[in-house]
């Protein structure tokens, strides 16, 4: 039987999962139909959004499923247990690898886009995913509560999280061996960006400052999703840690389930940021937007009354301008110009 405070909670858990799943399925669209996925950092940017939306898919049901104490094997247990840990180390891995990616980006510009190449990009986050993967399962290898199997008579148990997931893991390995020492390489690395594009905005020509004030608000948003990642992350560690480090103090239910709950809406919230601050993504969602509502119809239909523009736009972000040369001259100029 599920109690008030259970039923608030799945019920704020499932509109949390709703919001992740529509939201980064949003994402990855807007980044295929702008034909960003050409770009490395957008690469990984999609690989952030699929962590983020399997944390609406999958880690939220399974995390909710493990609240209500399901009497499943242990190893069941343990197994679903270790899948709620591996969207958080690919999140993690992932927001270290684009701040890398954007480090590489500012020190070495004439020679980035030869070194960080497409296929390079997909084959870092396919590392990202693969090490995740790896960290989570560490328990399903012995790293587990071999207490909790003692206690039981049955291979069967009411499942929970810190039931077969040791305390040991969670704060030396994860907290204080995979989620510090990226998030203080991060810190470095963004600071580091940072003073390299003020320092060098001095003396430059108007394309160089062009390129830099780009380079400056794309490594802007980009500091604005880590910092909602650390504020969404940390208050659920320190709760952990401090349940850890001083058994004496009783952590109230309703603080470790807010905790919860605002970890899991870190994977909600990074859509909107992406609206808000990245222009590439922004102008997509508008043109989705227009699409579902009818309104990309209606100005079809309006611009199919009118002459001919001279600029088309197509599913792969560019703009395609016709240059029509006057004097009567039949053919035309196809000039590509690439939305920044």
């Amino acid at each position: 039987m599920v109690s008030d405070g259970g039923f608030i909670y799945i019920s704020l858990e499932v509109l949390i999962a709703v919001g992740c799943c529509l939201g980064n399925v949003l994402v990855i669209w807007a980044v295929w139909r702008s034909g960003a996925l050409n770009k490395p950092t957008f690469c990984l940017i999609v690989s952030l959004a699929v962590a983020d939306f399997l944390v609406g898919a999958v880690a939220i049901p399974l995390a909710v499923v493990v609240d209500i104490h399901v009497k499943i094997p242990f190893h069941a247990c343990l197994f679903i247990s270790c899948v709620l840990i591996v969207p958080l180390q690919a999140s993690v891995l992932t927001l270290l690898a684009i701040a890398v990616d954007r480090c590489l980006r500012v020190c070495i510009p004439f020679r980035y886009k030869s070194t960080v190449t497409k296929r390079r990009s997909w084959f870092l986050a396919a590392v990202c995913w693969i090490l995740a993967s790896v960290l989570g399962f560490l328990p399903m290898f012995g790293w587990y509560n071999h207490d909790t199997l003692t206690r039981y008579n049955s291979t069967s148990i009411d499942c929970q999280f810190i039931a077969v997931i040791p305390t040991t893991y969670l704060i030396h390995f994860i907290f204080e061996g995979c989620f510090l020492p990226p998030l203080a390489i991060m810190i470095a690395l963004y600071c580091y960006i940072f003073f390299k594009i003020r320092s060098g905005r001095a003396g430059l020509a108007s394309e160089t400052r062009t390129y830099t004030l780009k380079e400056h608000k794309l490594a802007t948003s980009l500091v604005l999703v880590l910092a909602l990642f650390i504020v969404c992350w940390l208050p659920l560690h320190t709760i952990q840690s401090i349940s850890y480090y001083n058994q004496n103090v009783h952590v109230p239910s309703p603080a470790l389930y807010f905790g919860i709950l605002l970890s899991h809406a870190n994977s909600m919230v990074n859509p909107v940021v992406y609206a808000f601050k990245i222009p590439k993504i922004k102008r997509e969602y508008g043109k989705i937007w227009r699409r579902v509502t009818g309104q990309q119809q209606q100005a079809d239909t309006n611009s199919s009354k009118t002459p001919a523009s001279n600029t088309t736009d197509s599913h792969d972000g560019r703009i395609h301008v016709k240059i029509n040369p006057q004097g009567g001259a039949n053919d035309t100029t196809d000039s590509i110009i690439e939305q920044i």
